[in-house]
Protein backbone atom coordinates (compact mmCIF):
# COMPACT_ATOMS: atom_id res chain seq x y z
CA UNK A 1 0.00 0.00 0.00
CA UNK A 2 2.77 2.33 1.08
CA UNK A 3 4.58 1.60 -1.94
CA UNK A 4 1.48 2.98 -4.49
CA UNK A 5 1.02 6.05 -2.32
CA UNK A 6 4.82 7.38 -2.35
CA UNK A 7 4.78 6.92 -6.44
CA UNK A 8 1.72 7.74 -7.06
CA UNK A 9 2.43 10.96 -4.85
CA UNK A 10 5.72 11.32 -7.03
CA UNK A 11 3.52 11.22 -10.33
CA UNK A 12 0.75 13.24 -9.24
CA UNK A 13 3.50 16.04 -8.53
CA UNK A 14 5.81 15.73 -11.35
CA UNK A 15 2.48 15.08 -13.67
CA UNK A 16 0.90 18.62 -12.62
CA UNK A 17 3.86 20.68 -12.44
CA UNK A 18 4.61 19.96 -16.10
CA UNK A 19 0.73 20.38 -16.86
CA UNK A 20 0.87 23.48 -15.32
CA UNK A 21 4.37 24.57 -16.62
CA UNK A 22 2.67 27.12 -19.48
CA UNK A 23 0.34 28.66 -17.90
CA UNK A 24 2.54 29.53 -15.08
CA UNK A 25 4.90 31.44 -17.49
CA UNK A 26 2.15 32.95 -19.38
CA UNK A 27 0.69 34.28 -15.65
CA UNK A 28 4.07 35.79 -15.12
CA UNK A 29 4.58 37.35 -18.48
CA UNK A 30 1.27 39.25 -17.59
CA UNK A 31 2.13 39.84 -14.42
CA UNK A 32 5.75 41.53 -15.71
CA UNK A 33 4.04 43.37 -18.29
CA UNK A 34 0.97 45.18 -15.65
CA UNK A 35 4.05 45.79 -13.31
CA UNK A 36 6.83 46.93 -16.02
CA UNK A 37 4.43 48.63 -18.94
CA UNK A 38 0.92 49.39 -17.75
CA UNK A 39 1.37 50.52 -14.37
CA UNK A 40 -0.65 50.52 -11.83
CA UNK A 41 -2.39 53.76 -13.25
CA UNK A 42 -3.30 51.94 -17.06
CA UNK A 43 -4.09 48.96 -14.62
CA UNK A 44 -6.81 50.31 -12.28
CA UNK A 45 -7.76 52.23 -15.51
CA UNK A 46 -7.93 48.66 -17.34
CA UNK A 47 -10.21 46.78 -14.74
CA UNK A 48 -11.93 49.89 -14.03
CA UNK A 49 -10.94 50.42 -10.65
CA UNK A 50 -13.69 52.27 -8.54
CA UNK A 51 -16.63 51.83 -10.73
CA UNK A 52 -19.33 49.85 -11.11
CA UNK A 53 -18.02 48.11 -13.93
CA UNK A 54 -15.09 46.42 -12.07
CA UNK A 55 -16.33 43.43 -11.60
CA UNK A 56 -17.62 42.61 -15.15
CA UNK A 57 -14.54 43.92 -16.17
CA UNK A 58 -12.32 41.79 -14.26
CA UNK A 59 -14.57 38.79 -15.36
CA UNK A 60 -13.97 39.47 -18.95
CA UNK A 61 -10.49 40.21 -19.03
CA UNK A 62 -9.96 36.70 -16.90
CA UNK A 63 -11.78 35.08 -19.59
CA UNK A 64 -9.58 36.24 -22.04
CA UNK A 65 -6.61 35.27 -20.75
CA UNK A 66 -5.11 32.02 -20.83
CA UNK A 67 -3.89 31.12 -17.26
CA UNK A 68 -4.52 28.31 -14.91
CA UNK A 69 -5.05 28.41 -10.55
CA UNK A 70 -1.42 28.57 -10.37
CA UNK A 71 -0.13 30.52 -13.33
CA UNK A 72 -3.00 33.14 -12.22
CA UNK A 73 -1.37 33.80 -8.34
CA UNK A 74 1.57 36.18 -9.83
CA UNK A 75 -0.91 37.89 -11.56
CA UNK A 76 -2.86 38.46 -8.27
CA UNK A 77 0.08 39.61 -6.19
CA UNK A 78 0.42 42.11 -9.15
CA UNK A 79 -2.88 43.58 -9.21
CA UNK A 80 -2.65 43.68 -5.54
CA UNK A 81 0.27 45.97 -5.00
CA UNK A 82 -1.36 48.01 -7.83
CA UNK A 83 -4.21 48.92 -5.22
CA UNK A 84 -7.30 46.78 -6.89
CA UNK A 85 -10.06 45.93 -4.49
CA UNK A 86 -10.04 42.73 -2.92
CA UNK A 87 -13.19 41.71 -4.71
CA UNK A 88 -11.68 42.46 -8.07
CA UNK A 89 -8.72 40.77 -7.63
CA UNK A 90 -10.55 37.60 -6.22
CA UNK A 91 -13.20 37.79 -9.06
CA UNK A 92 -10.35 37.78 -11.83
CA UNK A 93 -8.58 35.10 -10.08
CA UNK A 94 -11.39 33.08 -9.76
CA UNK A 95 -12.45 33.41 -13.39
CA UNK A 96 -9.03 33.44 -15.50
CA UNK A 97 -8.28 29.73 -14.91
CA UNK A 98 -11.79 28.86 -15.88
CA UNK A 99 -12.25 29.43 -19.54
CA UNK A 100 -10.01 30.95 -22.33
CA UNK A 101 -10.60 30.69 -26.28
CA UNK A 102 -9.21 27.18 -26.35
CA UNK A 103 -11.00 25.95 -23.33
CA UNK A 104 -14.48 27.40 -24.42
CA UNK A 105 -14.14 26.10 -27.60
CA UNK A 106 -13.15 22.37 -26.39
CA UNK A 107 -16.46 22.68 -24.05
CA UNK A 108 -18.46 24.20 -26.71
CA UNK A 109 -18.15 21.42 -28.99
CA UNK A 110 -17.84 17.62 -25.78
CA UNK A 111 -21.05 19.56 -24.58
CA UNK A 112 -24.00 21.04 -25.34
CA UNK A 113 -23.51 24.83 -25.60
CA UNK A 114 -26.55 26.15 -23.35
CA UNK A 115 -24.45 24.36 -20.97
CA UNK A 116 -21.12 26.25 -21.75
CA UNK A 117 -22.96 29.26 -21.73
CA UNK A 118 -24.95 28.87 -18.34
CA UNK A 119 -21.76 27.94 -16.57
CA UNK A 120 -19.93 30.83 -17.70
CA UNK A 121 -22.94 33.34 -16.93
CA UNK A 122 -23.08 31.32 -13.28
CA UNK A 123 -19.61 32.01 -13.00
CA UNK A 124 -19.80 35.84 -13.49
CA UNK A 125 -22.84 35.62 -11.44
CA UNK A 126 -20.65 34.10 -8.43
CA UNK A 127 -18.07 36.71 -9.04
CA UNK A 128 -20.22 39.58 -8.81
CA UNK A 129 -22.16 38.25 -5.58
CA UNK A 130 -18.64 37.11 -3.88
CA UNK A 131 -16.64 39.87 -4.81
CA UNK A 132 -19.56 42.87 -4.22
CA UNK A 133 -20.22 41.60 -0.89
CA UNK A 134 -16.52 41.58 0.13
CA UNK A 135 -15.95 44.48 -1.20
CA UNK A 136 -18.59 46.10 0.79
CA UNK A 137 -18.25 44.40 4.12
CA UNK A 138 -14.38 44.66 4.16
CA UNK A 139 -13.60 48.49 2.51
CA UNK A 140 -10.23 48.80 3.70
CA UNK A 141 -8.99 45.86 1.16
CA UNK A 142 -7.67 47.93 -1.29
CA UNK A 143 -3.46 48.59 -0.21
CA UNK A 144 -1.36 50.07 -3.27
CA UNK A 145 2.46 49.72 -2.89
CA UNK A 146 4.72 52.66 -4.77
CA UNK A 147 5.19 52.20 -8.49
CA UNK A 148 8.37 51.07 -9.45
CA UNK A 149 10.62 54.04 -11.34
CA UNK A 150 9.91 54.16 -14.80
CA UNK A 151 12.58 52.35 -17.35
CA UNK A 152 14.18 54.15 -20.58
CA UNK A 153 12.94 53.18 -23.82
CA UNK A 154 14.70 50.15 -26.21
CA UNK A 155 16.01 47.22 -25.06
CA UNK A 156 16.30 48.07 -21.20
CA UNK A 157 12.17 47.22 -21.07
CA UNK A 158 12.45 43.95 -22.66
CA UNK A 159 15.01 43.21 -19.79
CA UNK A 160 13.13 44.48 -17.27
CA UNK A 161 10.00 42.27 -18.11
CA UNK A 162 13.06 39.09 -17.88
CA UNK A 163 13.84 40.65 -14.18
CA UNK A 164 10.50 41.19 -12.84
CA UNK A 165 8.92 37.88 -14.23
CA UNK A 166 12.48 36.23 -12.02
CA UNK A 167 12.10 38.18 -9.43
CA UNK A 168 8.61 37.02 -9.25
CA UNK A 169 9.08 33.20 -9.48
CA UNK A 170 12.18 33.40 -7.07
CA UNK A 171 10.16 34.99 -4.23
CA UNK A 172 6.75 33.79 -2.82
CA UNK A 173 4.79 32.68 -5.55
CA UNK A 174 7.50 29.40 -5.53
CA UNK A 175 5.94 28.68 -2.10
CA UNK A 176 2.33 29.35 -3.48
CA UNK A 177 2.51 27.21 -6.33
CA UNK A 178 4.31 24.53 -4.36
CA UNK A 179 1.41 24.80 -1.78
CA UNK A 180 -1.07 24.23 -4.81
CA UNK A 181 0.91 21.17 -6.21
CA UNK A 182 0.78 19.97 -2.34
CA UNK A 183 -2.77 19.32 -3.27
CA UNK A 184 -2.83 16.56 -5.62
CA UNK A 185 -0.03 14.88 -2.91
CA UNK A 186 -3.10 15.12 -0.57
CA UNK A 187 -5.55 13.22 -2.62
CA UNK A 188 -3.45 10.58 -3.65
CA UNK A 189 -2.95 9.93 -0.13
CA UNK A 190 -6.88 10.11 0.67
CA UNK A 191 -8.11 8.30 -2.23
CA UNK A 192 -7.19 5.00 -2.96
CA UNK A 193 -7.25 4.14 -6.77
CA UNK A 194 -11.00 4.12 -8.85
CA UNK A 195 -12.54 5.20 -5.41
CA UNK A 196 -14.41 8.32 -7.45
CA UNK A 197 -15.32 6.05 -10.41
CA UNK A 198 -19.53 5.67 -9.27
CA UNK A 199 -19.40 8.69 -6.42
CA UNK A 200 -20.71 11.54 -9.35
CA UNK A 201 -23.42 9.75 -10.51
CA UNK A 202 -26.76 12.32 -10.87
CA UNK A 203 -28.96 9.75 -8.49
CA UNK A 204 -25.88 10.61 -5.55
CA UNK A 205 -27.65 13.87 -3.81
CA UNK A 206 -24.36 14.53 -2.32
CA UNK A 207 -22.30 14.54 -5.28
CA UNK A 208 -21.81 18.32 -5.84
CA UNK A 209 -20.69 18.48 -1.77
CA UNK A 210 -18.17 15.61 -2.29
CA UNK A 211 -16.51 16.88 -5.47
CA UNK A 212 -16.18 19.98 -3.32
CA UNK A 213 -14.52 17.96 -1.10
CA UNK A 214 -11.96 16.94 -3.80
CA UNK A 215 -11.97 19.69 -6.16
CA UNK A 216 -10.78 22.33 -3.82
CA UNK A 217 -7.01 20.81 -3.73
CA UNK A 218 -7.17 19.32 -6.71
CA UNK A 219 -5.19 21.54 -9.88
CA UNK A 220 -6.63 20.88 -12.91
CA UNK A 221 -5.60 23.27 -15.89
CA UNK A 222 -8.80 24.47 -18.08
CA UNK A 223 -8.26 21.86 -20.88
CA UNK A 224 -8.43 18.99 -18.59
CA UNK A 225 -11.57 20.54 -16.57
CA UNK A 226 -13.35 21.16 -19.33
CA UNK A 227 -12.82 17.21 -21.02
CA UNK A 228 -14.07 16.31 -17.84
CA UNK A 229 -17.04 17.75 -18.39
CA UNK A 230 -17.56 16.79 -21.42
CA UNK A 231 -17.08 13.43 -20.00
CA UNK A 232 -19.46 13.96 -17.23
CA UNK A 233 -22.26 15.16 -19.75
CA UNK A 234 -21.62 12.01 -22.24
CA UNK A 235 -21.99 9.40 -19.19
CA UNK A 236 -24.77 10.88 -17.66
CA UNK A 237 -22.76 12.22 -14.27
CA UNK A 238 -24.41 15.01 -11.68
CA UNK A 239 -24.53 18.56 -13.76
CA UNK A 240 -24.43 20.05 -9.67
CA UNK A 241 -20.83 17.96 -9.28
CA UNK A 242 -19.78 19.12 -12.94
CA UNK A 243 -20.46 23.00 -12.43
CA UNK A 244 -18.75 22.50 -8.99
CA UNK A 245 -15.76 20.76 -10.77
CA UNK A 246 -15.54 23.67 -13.23
CA UNK A 247 -15.25 26.54 -10.04
CA UNK A 248 -13.17 24.73 -7.95
CA UNK A 249 -11.41 21.94 -9.91
CA UNK A 250 -10.13 24.40 -12.55
CA UNK A 251 -10.53 28.00 -10.54
CA UNK A 252 -8.61 26.91 -7.28
CA UNK A 253 -6.57 25.23 -5.57
CA UNK A 254 -4.55 25.37 -1.80
CA UNK A 255 -1.66 27.47 -2.91
CA UNK A 256 -3.94 30.69 -4.57
CA UNK A 257 -6.17 29.99 -1.19
CA UNK A 258 -3.14 30.35 1.24
CA UNK A 259 -2.34 33.77 -1.08
CA UNK A 260 -5.72 34.81 -0.26
CA UNK A 261 -5.34 34.12 3.49
CA UNK A 262 -1.52 35.34 4.21
CA UNK A 263 -3.09 38.46 2.11
CA UNK A 264 -6.16 39.32 3.86
CA UNK A 265 -6.31 37.58 6.66
CA UNK A 266 -7.81 34.55 8.33
CA UNK A 267 -11.10 36.46 8.87
CA UNK A 268 -11.55 37.94 5.37
CA UNK A 269 -10.68 35.05 3.97
CA UNK A 270 -12.83 32.79 5.64
CA UNK A 271 -15.74 34.71 5.40
CA UNK A 272 -14.82 35.36 1.52
CA UNK A 273 -14.69 31.35 1.12
CA UNK A 274 -17.42 30.61 3.51
CA UNK A 275 -20.19 33.18 1.08
CA UNK A 276 -17.91 31.20 -2.03
CA UNK A 277 -19.27 27.84 -1.04
CA UNK A 278 -23.01 28.49 -0.21
CA UNK A 279 -22.97 30.67 -3.44
CA UNK A 280 -21.68 27.93 -5.79
CA UNK A 281 -22.72 24.78 -4.27
CA UNK A 282 -26.29 26.65 -4.32
CA UNK A 283 -26.26 27.62 -7.97
CA UNK A 284 -25.11 24.03 -8.80
CA UNK A 285 -28.28 21.93 -7.20
CA UNK A 286 -30.31 24.74 -8.54
CA UNK A 287 -28.98 24.18 -12.04
CA UNK A 288 -28.62 20.57 -11.64
CA UNK A 289 -32.22 19.68 -12.75
CA UNK A 290 -32.43 21.95 -15.45
CA UNK A 291 -29.15 20.79 -17.56
CA UNK A 292 -29.14 17.49 -16.94
CA UNK A 293 -29.25 16.05 -20.11
CA UNK A 294 -32.14 13.76 -21.80
CA UNK A 295 -31.67 10.33 -23.36
CA UNK A 296 -28.48 9.57 -21.70
CA UNK A 297 -28.17 6.71 -19.78
CA UNK A 298 -26.32 7.34 -16.51
CA UNK A 299 -22.83 4.97 -17.33
CA UNK A 300 -23.14 3.88 -13.70
CA UNK A 301 -19.00 4.45 -13.10
CA UNK A 302 -16.35 6.27 -15.10
CA UNK A 303 -12.64 6.79 -15.47
CA UNK A 304 -12.91 10.18 -15.53
CA UNK A 305 -11.68 11.26 -11.99
CA UNK A 306 -9.14 8.88 -11.61
CA UNK A 307 -6.69 11.84 -12.59
CA UNK A 308 -7.75 12.89 -8.51
CA UNK A 309 -6.66 9.22 -7.05
CA UNK A 310 -3.70 7.14 -6.55
CA UNK A 311 -2.41 6.12 -10.17
CA UNK A 312 -1.44 2.77 -8.71
CA UNK A 313 -2.99 -0.22 -6.40
CA UNK A 314 -1.10 -1.89 -3.89
CA UNK A 315 1.84 -3.27 -5.33
CA UNK A 316 2.01 -1.68 -8.18
CA UNK A 317 3.89 1.38 -7.61
CA UNK A 318 7.46 1.57 -9.09
CA UNK A 319 9.81 4.47 -10.55
CA UNK A 320 9.29 2.01 -13.80
CA UNK A 321 5.66 2.64 -13.53
CA UNK A 322 5.89 5.98 -13.08
CA UNK A 323 8.30 6.91 -15.88
CA UNK A 324 6.18 4.67 -17.86
CA UNK A 325 3.25 6.84 -17.02
CA UNK A 326 4.48 10.05 -17.53
CA UNK A 327 6.41 8.91 -20.79
CA UNK A 328 2.92 8.88 -21.96
CA UNK A 329 1.09 11.87 -20.27
CA UNK A 330 3.76 14.62 -20.46
CA UNK A 331 3.54 16.80 -23.53
CA UNK A 332 7.06 17.79 -25.28
CA UNK A 333 5.89 21.57 -25.28
CA UNK A 334 5.41 21.10 -21.17
CA UNK A 335 9.09 19.72 -20.62
CA UNK A 336 9.74 22.87 -22.68
CA UNK A 337 8.25 25.13 -20.32
CA UNK A 338 9.40 23.76 -17.83
CA UNK A 339 12.68 23.70 -18.82
CA UNK A 340 12.02 28.00 -19.41
CA UNK A 341 10.27 28.28 -16.17
CA UNK A 342 13.40 26.04 -14.51
CA UNK A 343 15.67 28.63 -16.20
CA UNK A 344 14.14 31.65 -15.07
CA UNK A 345 13.60 30.97 -11.93
CA UNK A 346 17.82 30.27 -12.15
CA UNK A 347 17.67 34.23 -13.03
CA UNK A 348 15.96 34.95 -10.30
CA UNK A 349 17.94 33.08 -7.90
CA UNK A 350 21.06 34.85 -9.22
CA UNK A 351 19.89 38.56 -9.43
CA UNK A 352 18.63 37.98 -5.32
CA UNK A 353 22.53 36.80 -4.60
CA UNK A 354 24.12 39.26 -6.84
CA UNK A 355 21.50 41.99 -4.90
CA UNK A 356 24.55 42.07 -2.46
CA UNK A 357 26.95 44.33 -4.19
CA UNK A 358 24.65 45.81 -6.73
CA UNK A 359 20.67 45.54 -8.37
CA UNK A 360 20.19 45.15 -11.91
CA UNK A 361 17.08 47.40 -11.61
CA UNK A 362 19.40 50.45 -10.64
CA UNK A 363 20.97 50.42 -13.97
CA UNK A 364 17.53 49.54 -16.10
CA UNK A 365 16.23 52.57 -14.31
CA UNK A 366 18.69 55.18 -14.86
CA UNK A 367 17.34 57.98 -16.91
CA UNK A 368 19.15 58.65 -20.10
CA UNK A 369 19.94 62.27 -18.40
CA UNK A 370 22.04 60.45 -15.87
CA UNK A 371 23.98 57.70 -18.02
CA UNK A 372 25.56 60.51 -19.93
CA UNK A 373 24.38 62.60 -23.45
CA UNK A 374 21.56 60.59 -25.26
CA UNK A 375 22.58 59.40 -28.37
CA UNK A 376 21.26 60.24 -31.86
CA UNK A 377 18.13 58.63 -32.99
CA UNK A 378 17.03 58.05 -36.33
CA UNK A 379 13.46 57.89 -38.11
CA UNK A 380 12.44 55.15 -37.23
CA UNK A 381 13.42 54.66 -33.54
CA UNK A 382 10.09 55.46 -32.74
CA UNK A 383 9.16 55.83 -29.27
CA UNK A 384 6.20 53.36 -28.19
CA UNK A 385 4.57 54.14 -24.53
CA UNK A 386 4.71 51.32 -21.81
CA UNK A 387 1.01 51.38 -21.19
CA UNK A 388 0.24 50.96 -24.68
CA UNK A 389 3.17 48.30 -25.76
CA UNK A 390 1.69 46.25 -22.47
CA UNK A 391 -1.49 46.56 -24.14
CA UNK A 392 -0.71 45.04 -27.55
CA UNK A 393 1.37 42.14 -25.46
CA UNK A 394 -1.61 41.55 -23.23
CA UNK A 395 -3.62 41.30 -26.82
CA UNK A 396 -1.00 38.92 -28.37
CA UNK A 397 -1.20 36.88 -25.56
CA UNK A 398 -5.42 36.31 -26.20
CA UNK A 399 -4.26 36.49 -30.37
CA UNK A 400 -1.94 33.60 -29.50
CA UNK A 401 -4.69 31.51 -27.50
CA UNK A 402 -6.95 32.13 -30.69
CA UNK A 403 -4.25 31.06 -33.02
CA UNK A 404 -3.22 27.61 -30.67
CA UNK A 405 -6.91 26.38 -31.30
CA UNK A 406 -5.95 25.83 -34.77
CA UNK A 407 -2.79 24.27 -34.41
CA UNK A 408 -3.92 22.05 -31.57
CA UNK A 409 -7.47 21.62 -33.33
CA UNK A 410 -5.92 20.23 -37.18
CA UNK A 411 -8.08 19.91 -39.96
CA UNK A 412 -10.65 17.20 -39.94
CA UNK A 413 -9.30 14.91 -42.24
CA UNK A 414 -5.96 14.94 -41.01
CA UNK A 415 -7.29 14.11 -37.50
CA UNK A 416 -9.08 11.30 -39.37
CA UNK A 417 -5.97 10.06 -40.94
CA UNK A 418 -4.12 9.81 -37.00
CA UNK A 419 -7.66 7.92 -35.88
CA UNK A 420 -7.46 5.63 -38.49
CA UNK A 421 -3.55 4.76 -37.09
CA UNK A 422 -4.71 4.62 -33.58
CA UNK A 423 -7.68 2.78 -34.20
CA UNK A 424 -5.29 -0.04 -35.69
CA UNK A 425 -3.45 -0.17 -32.47
CA UNK A 426 -6.50 -0.25 -30.20
CA UNK A 427 -8.05 -3.41 -32.32
CA UNK A 428 -4.79 -4.74 -32.01
CA UNK A 429 -4.20 -4.26 -28.16
CA UNK A 430 -7.60 -6.28 -27.97
CA UNK A 431 -7.22 -9.30 -30.35
CA UNK A 432 -4.01 -9.84 -28.60
CA UNK A 433 -5.18 -9.44 -25.19
CA UNK A 434 -2.35 -6.42 -24.25
CA UNK A 435 -4.40 -4.54 -21.25
CA UNK A 436 -1.23 -2.18 -20.86
CA UNK A 437 -1.03 -1.31 -24.92
CA UNK A 438 -4.72 -0.64 -24.39
CA UNK A 439 -4.71 1.44 -21.83
CA UNK A 440 -2.30 3.94 -23.56
CA UNK A 441 -4.27 3.90 -26.83
CA UNK A 442 -7.94 4.47 -25.40
CA UNK A 443 -7.51 7.35 -23.64
CA UNK A 444 -5.74 9.02 -27.16
CA UNK A 445 -8.65 7.71 -29.22
CA UNK A 446 -11.05 9.06 -27.13
CA UNK A 447 -9.20 12.64 -26.88
CA UNK A 448 -8.59 12.39 -30.91
CA UNK A 449 -12.45 11.69 -31.47
CA UNK A 450 -12.91 14.86 -29.23
CA UNK A 451 -10.52 17.07 -31.00
CA UNK A 452 -12.28 16.08 -34.27
CA UNK A 453 -15.52 17.74 -32.73
CA UNK A 454 -13.68 20.71 -31.75
CA UNK A 455 -11.83 20.95 -35.25
CA UNK A 456 -14.87 21.07 -37.10
CA UNK A 457 -17.18 23.45 -34.48
CA UNK A 458 -14.05 25.63 -34.91
CA UNK A 459 -14.16 25.49 -38.86
CA UNK A 460 -17.50 25.47 -39.53
CA UNK A 461 -19.25 27.21 -37.02
CA UNK A 462 -21.16 24.28 -35.63
CA UNK A 463 -21.78 20.66 -34.81
CA UNK A 464 -24.40 18.45 -35.88
CA UNK A 465 -26.87 16.50 -33.53
CA UNK A 466 -25.67 13.76 -35.98
CA UNK A 467 -22.37 13.70 -35.64
CA UNK A 468 -21.94 14.93 -32.07
CA UNK A 469 -24.12 11.54 -31.54
CA UNK A 470 -22.30 9.24 -34.05
CA UNK A 471 -18.65 11.00 -31.86
CA UNK A 472 -20.61 10.09 -28.69
CA UNK A 473 -21.38 6.71 -30.02
CA UNK A 474 -17.91 5.87 -30.87
CA UNK A 475 -16.45 7.20 -27.91
CA UNK A 476 -18.95 5.07 -25.38
CA UNK A 477 -18.25 1.73 -27.96
CA UNK A 478 -14.23 2.82 -26.77
CA UNK A 479 -14.91 2.94 -23.41
CA UNK A 480 -16.96 -0.51 -23.08
CA UNK A 481 -14.19 -2.31 -25.03
CA UNK A 482 -11.44 -0.85 -22.27
CA UNK A 483 -13.31 -2.37 -19.83
CA UNK A 484 -13.83 -5.63 -21.50
CA UNK A 485 -10.02 -5.89 -22.29
CA UNK A 486 -9.41 -4.98 -18.10
CA UNK A 487 -11.75 -7.83 -17.52
CA UNK A 488 -10.42 -10.13 -20.05
CA UNK A 489 -13.42 -11.13 -21.20
CA UNK A 490 -12.95 -12.45 -24.64
CA UNK A 491 -16.52 -13.33 -25.87
CA UNK A 492 -17.28 -9.13 -25.10
CA UNK A 493 -13.71 -8.25 -26.34
CA UNK A 494 -15.22 -9.82 -29.78
CA UNK A 495 -18.61 -7.68 -29.65
CA UNK A 496 -17.02 -4.52 -28.77
CA UNK A 497 -14.10 -5.28 -31.35
CA UNK A 498 -17.27 -5.07 -33.87
CA UNK A 499 -19.04 -2.23 -32.50
CA UNK A 500 -15.81 0.04 -32.55
CA UNK A 501 -15.23 -1.08 -35.78
CA UNK A 502 -18.50 -0.02 -37.44
CA UNK A 503 -18.92 2.79 -34.72
CA UNK A 504 -15.61 4.18 -36.46
CA UNK A 505 -16.86 3.81 -40.08
CA UNK A 506 -20.51 5.87 -39.35
CA UNK A 507 -18.75 8.83 -37.60
CA UNK A 508 -15.53 8.44 -40.56
CA UNK A 509 -18.27 8.67 -43.05
CA UNK A 510 -20.52 11.56 -41.15
CA UNK A 511 -17.52 13.79 -41.03
CA UNK A 512 -15.93 13.35 -44.16
CA UNK A 513 -19.00 13.67 -46.19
Amino acid sequence: MMDAIFWGGVQRFVEALTESAPTILVGLVIAAIFRRLVGPEGTRRLFGSGTRWALPRAWAIGMLLPVCSLGVIPVARELRRDGLSGGTILAFALTAPLFNPLSVLYGLSLSEPVVIFTFALASLLVVTAVGVAFDRIFRDNALAEPAPPPVAYGPKRMIALLVSAARELAGPTSGYILVGLLGVVVLNIALPAGSLMARMERDNPFAALEMTAVALPAYATPMVAMAQLGSMFQHGNSVAAAFVLLTFGAGANLGLLAWVARSYGAKRSASWLGGLLVVVVGLAYAMDAPLTPRGVDPAGHTHAFDIYCCPFHPGSGSLAAVSRELADEVMPHEIKALGVLFGVSLIGLALRRVDRNWRIEDWLERTPELAGAERPRSRYDITIPGPVLGGVGLLGLVAFSVLACYTYYPPADQIIDDLNIIKAEVLSAATSGDAEHAAYFIPLYQDWVRRLQVSVYLREGALSPYRRMKARVLIDKVERLKHAIEEDDPEEVRRYFVGVTDAHRRMRACFVE
